[in-house]
């Protein structure tokens, strides 16, 4: 195997552990969230369990957070929850740093 070779399977295998790394903060800042969430919709322990898994769907549905921004949204306006969206983004950006610390 030449260098090039060698190299191209290093990049290829950092490139996998910083995909797999993301993918577990992702989930973690999911599972902050749901529970979060979760407590303010008066949502028993088995409850927010599913409604985590929920949060985890959405998140599944395009890039980014905005699928669990509005899923989110959409839940606390169905239980008459009046939440800004300042401090729904604000709780998406502290459960983000809290699951990134997680993995340090």
């Amino acid at each position: 195997m030449n260098k090039f070779d060698e190299r191209t399977k290093t990049f290829e295998k950092k490139f996998q552990i910083d995909q797999e790394l993301k993918f577990k903060v992702e989930a973690r800042s999911n599972k902050y969230l749901g529970e979060w969430a979760g407590s303010q919709l008066k949502k028993t322990e088995e409850e927010k369990r599913k409604y985590i898994q929920e949060i985890i769907k959405a998140d599944m549905e395009e890039s980014g957070r905005e699928d669990v921004f509005r899923k989110i949204k959409k839940d606390f306006q169905t239980a008459s929850i009046t939440i800004g969206d300042s401090e729904i983004r604000d709780q998406i950006d502290r459960a983000l740093l809290r699951a990134k610390e997680d993995f340090k």
